[in-house]
């Protein structure tokens, strides 16, 4: 087989994978064509277009008025309590944090340097703006996911090419991906990592395109959801499949098509997994999650009846009230010009002429407002609280008017938020989920030394990634709860040490803790030497360590101690860290007989 005969067969295998791609795509969007409408049409009611509906054909149509005259206004409840939900869900902002993986030194500084990652990345990588995004997603259609990838064009500037284009060290980003995107291979799986494959297809524009893999495409008119149907010119489909590692792909598979080119086959990119397995970049977040269905539910969705009912009784106790301020008009056939008195009304002072002999035009009495109207609308009210989770409590407080004692408050303000735990959860899981999906791209990524708060680093030295939430008990507490608690904390006397003093650590954490960092002053003293401590312990594995004037020979002895009674030493660094200790407590004894 010649050169142009191999050329021929590749590119032919080639059309066939981007063929294959394509129409798995098309079957998968397809499968879920009725749950995409079911979505629009959350968005629409949110938006605040509720006169439609999903027809026979499974499209969004308009609904049509019943007689001409009536008015078709809309009284949005679904819109602002969903914002009240992101609003209480939006507290959800726990700090990362990394358990080691035992109690020797080693992996007590791992765990620290990946929390330190950790609390770093958090706003470089957009994560708070993700999160904030996925929960307006989450809310509004059920389902939102997290996607963390590598960026070479993130971090800090490192160089320049020959071109003067500047070069990155790269960095994680973490973006919001909506419902709308992602193409699992079974709707009927719960879980992101039991899918054998899973697809993300948006419409991306052709400059884009050929910004990330080169290819030039022609480009087309896509019609999108945004708002409404919109349609964006001079776009593509880009449709990316990742499959999981298997037996036959022991990495993966990671497949890129648009316009019906292949732009990149090859395996899965990120050893995001356990034990340095490859796996799915996606990160799956939920408002209500349902039994045997990959896609959750949302609130939204199940308010939609409610604002309908609620929609039509308000317009109908408008319509009331404006037959009884307008009146209805009763006139004679014949006795008078209805034209005239169809278009100016029986306005104050009008003069009417009528046929003599005929009758004037009366008023109809329709009465007064029936209480049915007032029910009715109380009773709709009732079922929108109870559907979305959000009492009388959050909506108006006047539940507080019958309870005075504290404790009682807090009973109500819990039940209040009761039905918001499964949302916290979904949420908390995902933060973890996210937390070691960053720490697993910058061990694999991060190859060279960095720097990150004066201490340097590299991604092998990134040993732990078992992600913790950081005051788990205490994540749904406002921030005026969290000060009281720690001001609690500091009556009881928890906080002091043995003399009975908060001590500077004590004190600057606290104050970061409540939302004061920038009042945190002076040197934390203590633990510098205890750094300084562990530093020793480094290099009293090899060789000997001087002791300094200026340690602190108390918090010296702790910290070696510690090293020693925490890890298996070999002989001569136990002997070499016991000879240093002598020397502290000798120090220590000389500085008592002054």
């Amino acid at each position: 087989m010649n050169r142009t005969d191999f050329s021929d067969e590749k590119a032919k295998a080639e059309a066939r994978l981007a063929q294959e791609v394509e129409d798995d795509f098309l079957s998968r969007r397809a499968d879920r064509k009725k749950l995409e409408r079911g979505w629009e049409l959350n968005m629409d009611f949110v938006s605040g277009r509720q006169y439609c509906g999903i027809n026979s054909a499974g499209e969004i149509e308009e609904e049509e008025k019943a007689y001409g005259w009536q008015p078709r206004r809309v009284f949005n409840r679904i819109a602002p309590t969903v914002e009240l939900r992101c609003a209480k869900l939006a507290r959800i902002r726990p700090a990362l944090s990394v358990r080691a993986a035992s109690d020797d030194e080693a992996d007590k500084a791992a765990a620290a340097l990946s929390a330190a990652i950790l609390s770093s990345s958090r706003e470089s990588s957009g994560l708070e703006e993700a999160l904030s995004r996925a929960t307006t997603w989450s809310e509004t259609c059920g389902t939102a996911f997290y996607k963390v990838v590598w960026d070479n064009g993130g971090g800090a500037v490192i160089g320049r090419t020959e071109d003067d284009i500047p070069v990155h060290e790269g960095g994680v980003k973490v973006v919001a991906v909506s419902p709308f995107e992602i193409y699992p291979y079974s709707l009927a799986e719960e879980s992101i990592e039991a899918q054998p494959s899973i697809i993300q297809a948006r419409a991306l524009p052709v400059q884009d395109i050929f910004a990330a893999y080169g290819v030039k495409l022609a480009g087309r008119d896509i019609e999108q959801y945004g708002g409404g149907k919109t349609v964006q010119h001079g776009y593509e489909m880009l449709i990316e499949r990742y499959m999981r590692p298997c037996a036959d792909l022991p990495d993966g598979r990671y497949t890129v098509v648009a316009g019906g080119r292949l732009l990149y086959d090859g395996p899965l990119p990120y050893k995001n997994g356990e034990d340095g397995q490859r796996g799915y970049p996606f990160v799956k977040q939920q408002c209500m999650p349902l039994a045997g269905s990959f896609f959750g539910a949302s609130v939204a969705e199940r308010m939609i009846p409610v604002q309908r009912a609620y929609n039509a009784v308000r317009n109908r106790k408008h319509e009331f009230l404006n037959r009884i301020s307008m009146g209805t008009v009763a006139v004679e056939e014949g006795s008078v010009d209805t034209e005239d008195l169809e278009e100016d009304g029986l306005r104050p002072g009008k003069i009417i002429v009528y046929r003599q002999g005929g009758k004037p035009p009366e008023m109809l009495t329709l009465g007064t407002l029936p209480e049915s109207f007032e029910k009715e609308e109380q009773t709709l009210r009732d079922e929108f609280a109870a559907i979305s989770g959000t009492g009388d409590l959050t909506q108006n407080g006047d539940s507080f008017s019958s309870v005075t004692s504290a404790t009682g408050l807090q009973l109500l303000v819990e039940q209040d938020d009761a039905r918001l735990n499964v949302c916290y959860d979904s949420i908390k899981q995902a933060l973890r989920a996210v937390g070691r999906q960053i720490l697993r791209l910058y061990r694999q990524f991060a190859t060279d030394v960095r720097l990150l708060e004066g201490a340097c680093f590299t991604g092998c030295d990134i040993t732990c990634d078992d992600v913790i939430l950081e005051a788990d008990s205490d994540i749904n507490l406002t921030p005026a709860e969290r000060r009281n608690v720690v001001y609690e904390l500091i009556d009881k006397g928890l906080l002091s040490d043995e003399s009975g003093n908060v001590s500077r650590s004590v004190k600057n954490r606290v104050l970061e803790f409540i939302g004061y960092g920038a009042f945190a002053s002076g040197r934390d003293l203590a633990r510098m030497q205890a750094e300084r401590a562990d530093e020793e312990n480094k290099k009293m594995c090899s060789e000997e360590a001087a002791v300094n004037e200026y340690d602190d020979h108390s918090v010296h002895i702790s910290e070696h101690t510690a090293f020693l009674l925490s890890r298996k030493a070999d002989k001569a660094t136990e002997e070499r860290v016991c000879a240093h200790i002598k020397i502290h407590k000798q120090k220590i004894k000389e500085e008592q007989n002054g």
